[in-house]
């Protein structure tokens, strides 16, 4: 049997409605996703969220013409103090939330899942563009309107790039034969300007929006379902090109020599208070949740 050209999971790929001014990208996210979501013991509604995070992050951050990092980060005064995704344009990908588990369980007390808008409360979602040490970071800051990640997502676009874009998203658990496993997707369409080659784009993105609307928040996770299967139960009356996929990991940035520089910021007595019993002093990364142990003269 022939050897798949695109892979089922943990891609980021662009595609184009043929002869239509309208383009976008599929993320499909398991083994990737499914070690972000377990680094910690997220209740299923964080999971949810974050999940949503790292999803969008790969959606836009796979557009990015140049190597560099985008950050995506919602914070606000609800039980999700925030959550962050960082993605990069080699792939990586990793993601946090920090909650009140209290807060949150109270949250999840009416008919439904909360969702972002519940959780987060009143807020910001800010999107983070960083070239490297040597450019300024551009960073774009919108409210937490939607009551949804994908709404905050359209309304940041709308208000920061005037783009109009929809977008979908999706996470939960399904067994693609080795047991439950989370999964994440998300699917997002832009409008490209009209000019004197195209004319006028309303009527097509009008259409492109209808079709996006059909689809399901399970298919986006389907473990059996083919990103070009998905593409084409959409736009086949169409036609969509899907172009070059990109991968997609779970990996931190974490290491012993940042930790040694980020613990070189403290002043000799605040590091003195960090040292443990065993003489040492401990650091636990907040994304993969892996401690480093350190001789306190190694920082010195």
């Amino acid at each position: 049997m022939p050897q798949r050209s695109i892979p089922l999971d943990d891609l980021a790929a662009p595609f184009q409605i043929e002869r239509q001014p309208v383009r976008g990208r599929l993320v499909r996210l398991g083994p990737a996703i499914h070690e972000i979501l377990t680094r910690h013991d997220y209740p299923p509604a964080v999971a949810n969220l974050l999940g949503e995070t790292c999803a969008l992050a790969a959606l836009v951050g796979s557009s990015l013409k140049f190597e560099g990092r985008l950050i995506v980060q919602a914070q606000g005064d609800g039980p999700v103090a925030y959550v962050v995704a960082d993605y990069d344009t080699q792939g990586a990908l990793r993601g946090y939330c920090r909650y009140d588990a209290e807060r949150v369980g109270a949250a999840g007390d009416g008919l439904g899942a909360p969702g972002a808008k519940a959780l987060l409360g009143e807020g910001v979602f800010i999107m983070t563009i960083d070239q490297g040490a040597d450019m300024e970071r551009y960073q774009g800051v919108t409210p937490i309107e939607g009551e949804t990640l994908a709404l905050c997502a359209e309304r940041y676009f709308a208000q920061s790039e005037q783009t109009p874009t929809r977008v979908r998203l999706a996470v939960g658990q399904a067994d693609s034969g080795a047991g439950p496993a989370w999964r994440a997707g998300g699917l997002l369409i832009q409008n490209i300007a009209e000019d004197a080659a195209r004319g006028d784009t309303a009527e097509a993105w009008r259409e492109a929006e209808f079709l996006f609307e059909t689809v399901g928040e399970d298919e986006l996770i389907d473990p059996r379902l083919a990103p070009e299967t998905l593409l084409y139960r959409l736009f086949h009356e169409r036609g969509v090109r899907l172009f070059a996929t990109r991968p997609l990991a779970a990996f931190c940035r974490c290491s012993r020599e940042r930790i040694v520089t980020v613990l070189q910021a403290f002043g000799a007595e605040e590091r003195a208070a960090m040292v443990e019993p065993d003489g040492q002093i401990h650091v636990t990364c907040e994304y993969c949740s892996r401690v480093y142990k350190l001789e306190p003269t190694a920082v010195e």
